[in-house]
């Protein structure tokens, strides 16, 4: 009995921006790669969408007519952990910094080739991706109270409040998860997910968002910067499935 391959489904970007062409430039680009998406003009209509269903990636332009987008990008990152890029104009380092700050995966400077953004988004869901079979094997790490989910990129304080980190901070707190008490250098983590070619200073960002979410008044930081070497994550952390 012949039997046929069932097609993956499409990949589903949402993408927020007030100017319509470059939305469809975006569309046209994804469709040659089999993926597809949905344009939308305010972060409110955006938002709406997000709570009926959640895309692959989210495609967020700063300029936005009735939110700021870096404010968008935190309310997205509230809610969830689905990779987001940046599109703006704005092209200094210090809009790139912030960016990232607030959970971005990416940041693309306007004017930018469509093709770019696209070979970004799949850079991205490709890195998710390959985290997948470790993920199902070892689910749950707990370490001083905390419990962090690899599958949801969901970190859980002792007091039970639940933050989603972005595809590049959860793959830069497994490293370091996976590796407790070692010095890990910073050249070993860019290869481990957090490299972004357009900032150096990626992974230092990175350490410093995630170093505020595991702050707790009165404690010790559980990542410490080894200076000249890398960094360390300080406490024992156990896995479970």
């Amino acid at each position: 009995m012949q039997t046929h391959a069932v097609p993956s489904p499409r990949r589903k970007v949402f993408i927020v921006d007030d100017e319509p062409e470059i939305g469809n430039l975006l569309l046209d680009a994804m469709l040659q790669f089999d993926m597809e998406g949905k344009v939308f003009s305010t972060a409110r209509q955006m938002l709406t969408a997000l709570e009926l269903e959640t895309p692959d990636a989210c495609i967020v332009d700063l300029g936005l007519p009735d939110m700021e987008g870096m404010a968008l990008i935190n309310e997205i990152r509230r809610r969830s952990s689905v990779p987001i890029i940046v599109l703006s104009a704005r092209g200094h380092s210090t809009d790139r910094v912030m960016g990232l700050e607030l959970g971005a995966d990416d940041y693309v400077v306007k004017p930018f080739d469509p093709r770019e953004v696209v070979a970004r988004i799949r850079s991205i869901l490709r890195r998710a991706s390959e985290q997948a079979p470790v993920q199902a094997r070892e689910d749950l790490a707990r370490f001083e109270g905390w419990t962090y989910q690899p599958s949801s990129h969901c970190l859980t304080s002792p007091e039970g409040e639940e933050t989603f980190l972005s595809t590049g901070e959860a793959t830069l707190l497994e490293a370091l998860l996976r590796a407790p008490k070692r010095v890990l250098t910073r050249d070993y983590l860019l290869e481990h997910g957090g490299r972004d070619e357009s900032l150096d200073r990626s992974i230092d960002v990175r350490v410093s968002r995630l170093r505020k979410k595991l702050t707790r008044k009165g404690e010790p930081e559980v990542i410490r910067t080894i200076y000249g070497s890398g960094y360390m994550f300080a406490t024992g952390v156990s896995w479970s499935g």
